[in-house]
């Protein structure tokens, strides 16, 4: 019989903060009890038509992610909240996705992969675009018509031609562009079904699509 510390459940958080915060949130994080992180450069989009004008509609990102046990992740969010006030336009946004078994990283041991975690109460869904470089805009632009209130977009290249980049231990090659959406679980249909129609998903090389369920958010849809 599996012992509790083997059962140990874990989970990924994700939040997308303004260009310059992501190691803010990292150090939050720390004092309660997040061992580490990753932190991945993105823009978001917003609509603004001054900004539009101005050509600055784009906003730069950083998208920290980071692995810990649910009890750690859910403590460590609540604070992150506090400093951060997700709640507000602007501020960012939060959410995390189960993870059912942690190899590599020392504080998150797991012997045992977990199953079945029961995600019918969940009520959003992570939606991710993987395309060819300069065609997020139009991934963000399908979704969009379809109901999304946008997206995050993350430049996923190596530095050199022969490297790739690695995304939740996915290979990406080098002149990729990331999007990342939170949708509502009753539109996620439409919105997937509007990327594939548009970017042509469906056929080869056009990008790839995976869903995620999430468990709990911040900052959605203000």
């Amino acid at each position: 019989m599996s012992s509790n510390s083997e059962m140990t459940e874990f989970e990924l958080v994700c939040v997308i903060v303004n260009f310059g915060l992501g190691t803010k949130v990292m150090q939050t994080a720390k004092k309660y009890g997040i061992s580490g992180g990753t932190v991945l450069l993105g823009k978001g989009t917003i609509k603004n038509r001054l900004l539009k004008f101005l050509a600055i509609s784009d906003v730069r990102k950083e998208i920290v992610i980071m692995v810990s046990t649910k009890k750690t992740i859910n403590h460590a969010l609540e604070q992150l909240d506090n400093k951060f006030k997700f709640a507000k336009p602007g501020h960012g946004i939060a959410f995390t996705i189960p993870v059912c078994h942690v190899i590599g990283a020392r504080s998150c041991k797991s012997e045992h992969i977990n199953e079945g975690r029961g995600a019918d109460d969940m009520m959003f869904h992570s939606i991710t675009v993987i395309v060819e470089k300069g065609n997020a805009e139009a991934v963000i632009e399908a979704a969009t018509e379809a109901g999304s209130k946008g997206g995050t977009i993350i430049n996923a290249r190596g530095s050199g031609i022969h490297e790739t980049s690695k995304l939740f231990a996915m290979e990406i090659e080098p002149e990729k562009e990331i999007v990342m959406i939170l949708s509502a679980k009753d539109s996620t249909e439409a919105i997937v079904t509007s990327i594939r129609n548009k970017l042509k998903i469906d056929e080869p090389g056009n990008g790839i699509i995976f869903i995620q369920d999430v468990n709990k958010t911040y900052g959605l849809y203000n």
